[in-house]
């Protein structure tokens, strides 16, 4: 068994998958493998087989083997010739009492990132002149898997590369390898949380600090109170776009002068799959016509200067300000996107 998971999840990772999907059928189980944020039917197996796949992960994951009706989560490590893997799985059974698996890959190696992928390359000249101040607070929102991440780490290796910097980021978990950065992880059963690591790298004195995710009061209050001691913040937070992030710190109880003090800017992205003439819609994985790591470009609405002020103090922004759906639209008239592409990742 732990040969034909290892040599599973060895192909995931050699197809850039970010996510194995086990979906309980009939009679069979389907195995779906998420790539560019596409499921891809793998193959299908035996129920019995999948049930013993899912027994032996969540055994090595110290999860509950023989309970299959409550939905579980856990974390296991598997040692591969790419490095060490953690998988991050998640259970849920139906109805029928078949139990569904998600194991959520994590490569915890050091990735060769290239240069931002943008559909509007200009809007890269104004991410690089926000990461190149000296302190204030950048927030990058985005649903799971859109991105964020990536983007800040190439926009961090781009400036390091003009002068040494301290960054020291603080992430849960850490999903990209960076020998230039202090990376640190949260753990939560060791009482190691983000409010923790924020107090503890303040007194490391460094020139950059990245935060994985502001979840709550308590990490927003750190986030603003390092951003007003003279630190350049850049975080993640989950909301629609980069006006619902405004409305998101309000509700974690950052006050609107607070932002005034601290906000520099507010980039809200998404990942947008490129048409494909051959595949007439979104570039598929097995089709060469784009490099797998170009089938996709980052679309960013990016709130900054006078209009993030003005949104600040609840006054009409002005016409340059470009909306997420206003880039999409612009995108699928220049024949870069389909229509269906445009209605999915539509803001409403």
């Amino acid at each position: 068994m732990e040969a034909e998971v290892n040599k599973l999840i060895t192909l995931g990772l050699q197809k850039g998958v970010s996510d194995i999907h086990f979906i309980p059928g009939q009679q069979v189980y389907r195995i779906y493998f998420r790539i560019n944020g596409q499921l891809e039917l793998h193959q299908s197996i035996e129920v019995s087989a999948a049930q013993q796949v899912i027994n032996y992960l969540k055994f090595k994951a110290d999860m509950d083997v023989g309970e299959k009706r409550k939905p579980q989560s856990g974390v296991c490590h598997l040692s591969l010739p790419q490095g060490m893997i953690e998988l991050r799985l998640s259970t849920i059974c139906s109805f029928k009492l078949l139990e569904s698996l998600v194991i959520r890959l994590i490569a915890q190696v050091e990735k060769d990132l290239g240069q931002l992928h943008a559909m509007f390359p200009r809007d890269v000249e104004a991410l690089n002149q926000l990461i190149r101040r000296k302190s204030g607070l950048l927030i990058f929102s985005g649903p799971v898997g859109s991105g964020k991440t990536t983007s800040i780490y190439q926009l961090l290796r781009q400036r390091i590369q003009e002068g040494p910097l301290q960054v020291i980021t603080m992430e849960d978990p850490v999903e990209i390898v960076e020998s230039n950065f202090l990376q640190t992880q949260i753990n939560e059963q060791s009482g190691i949380c983000y409010d923790l690591l924020i107090k503890s790298a303040l007194r490391h004195h460094p020139d950059v600090m990245v935060i994985g995710e502001i979840r709550d009061e308590e990490s927003a209050r750190m986030t603003i109170r390092a951003a007003l001691t003279g630190h350049l913040m850049v975080a993640t937070i989950h909301a629609k776009d980069a006006f619902g992030v405004l409305a998101r710190l309000e509700e974690l109880r950052v006050t609107r002068e607070q932002m005034k003090q601290t906000l520099i800017g507010i980039v809200s992205q998404r990942l947008v799959p490129y048409f494909c003439p051959f595949c007439q819609g979104p570039c598929l994985s097995r089709c060469h016509w784009l490099p797998i790591s170009h089938k996709r470009a980052a679309i960013w609405e990016l709130l900054e200067g006078e209009n993030l002020k003005k949104a600040m103090a609840n006054q009409p922004i002005s016409h340059q300000f470009h909306s997420l759906n206003h880039k999409l639209l612009k995108a699928w008239v220049e024949g870069y996107i389909d229509d269906k592409t445009y209605y999915h990742f539509e803001v409403v």
